[in-house]
């Protein structure tokens, strides 16, 4: 009977969104990747230069000197998720630059009980199944610098994919922009800017197979979810500086305000927009070892006495880079320090200058 649970309440949450005020659409693809990016709190908008900027600030491609091929995995609740990513770039000339990722965010092997009794109420293990539920995201990437020397901007095209095993399936499209400037003084500035286009989603729902499960268990009978979904814009202001010391240590320093046009929990929030700053740190040495820390996540979550408690999510991570291949590894999660959740994220860079 646990099952029937289980199967009803992956439905029924993941099209929540479509139902209501839809704010919280695609949320897979704002998890982010890189553990470097994830060490740092995600406070990377303004100084993302490698492969992995086609997913932070497509605008930071045209920093490529040669092609990089990007990997990372991770795993959320108790292992129970599993987050995958691959991406890859390479220049096109000294002036612009291309890319393409893909991003999958699934839990597989679900349990499908809705057939273990028959039409004569006799259990039969053998009926048994399992399915997944899995996130996709496909992005294109295109970056030129402009005539203004430091201003350089990015656009990003996404496709998205979602299927939720034999019940339902999506198809997804949107934009991203995002700009970068680097001054003469050496700061650095970023935007970018996400769904700019409000990235929608277009269910088919196999009804008959909804209908089974949701009348499954008595009195959990529900409606069917409407069939689309509209994921709102974000916007990300970033602007960071490195600091060199006795030529073989490095001090970075970023900052991030992620904006979200809706109220919620975020530490500034009004009626128009939210915001939730994130800031982060990478020490080096010889561009050879790194260390990384960040804070980010600022909630005012209610208590139970209706109190308001503020809460983060600390980042730490260290990272590795020699002769084109960086090994990075992040110690994070996807919600605040309270949440024993925490994962070991590891990412690798393999910069094609390495094979010539």
């Amino acid at each position: 009977m646990k099952n029937y649970y289980v199967i009803l309440l992956t439905l029924t949450t993941l099209f929540t969104s479509a139902q209501t005020a839809r704010k919280y659409s695609n949320e897979f693809m704002n998890i982010g990747v890189d553990a470097a990016a994830l060490g740092m709190s995600n406070a990377v908008v303004s100084q993302t230069s490698d492969v992995n900027a086609g997913y932070w600030n497509p605008a930071g491609l045209v920093h490529l000197e040669d092609n990089q091929l990007s990997l990372m995995h991770s795993s959320y609740f108790a292992n129970i998720a599993n987050y995958n990513y691959i991406g890859y770039a390479m220049p096109l000339d000294d002036r612009s630059a291309v890319g393409i990722s893909l991003i999958r965010f699934g839990v597989d092997d679900i349990l499908d009980t809705t057939q273990l009794i028959d039409d004569q109420g006799n259990i039969n293990y053998d009926r048994i199944s399992t399915f997944s539920t899995a996130d996709y995201g496909l992005t294109f990437s295109y970056a030129r610098k402009l005539p203004l020397d430091g201003l350089n901007f990015g656009v990003n095209a996404k496709i998205i994919r979602r299927i939720i095993g034999d019940f339902a399936s999506s198809w997804g499209f949107g934009l991203d922009a995002g700009i970068q400037f680097e001054g003469n003084n050496g700061w650095k500035f970023g935007l970018m800017a996400r769904d700019i286009t409000t990235t929608f989603n277009a269910w088919s729902i196999d009804e008959e197979k909804f209908e089974q499960i949701s009348g499954a268990v008595e009195g959990e009978n529900q409606e069917l979810p409407e069939t689309t979904e509209i994921t709102i814009p974000k916007l990300q202001l970033g602007m960071s500086k490195k600091w060199i010391f006795n030529y073989d240590y490095s001090l970075l320093a970023a900052a991030n305000l992620n904006m979200r046009f809706v109220e919620n929990n975020d530490i500034i929030s009004t009626s128009f927009a939210s915001i939730d700053p994130a800031l982060g740190f990478e020490f080096g040495y010889t561009d050879l070892v790194f260390l990384r820390g960040g804070v980010g996540n600022f909630q005012n979550e209610l208590q139970i006495d209706n109190s308001e408690q503020l809460t983060f999510q600390p980042n730490f991570g260290v990272g590795f880079k020699y002769k084109g291949i960086q090994i990075d590894y992040a110690f994070t999660d996807i919600g605040d320090q309270s949440a024993a959740l925490y994962s070991n994220v590891f990412s690798l860079i393999i910069d094609f200058s390495v094979f010539r």
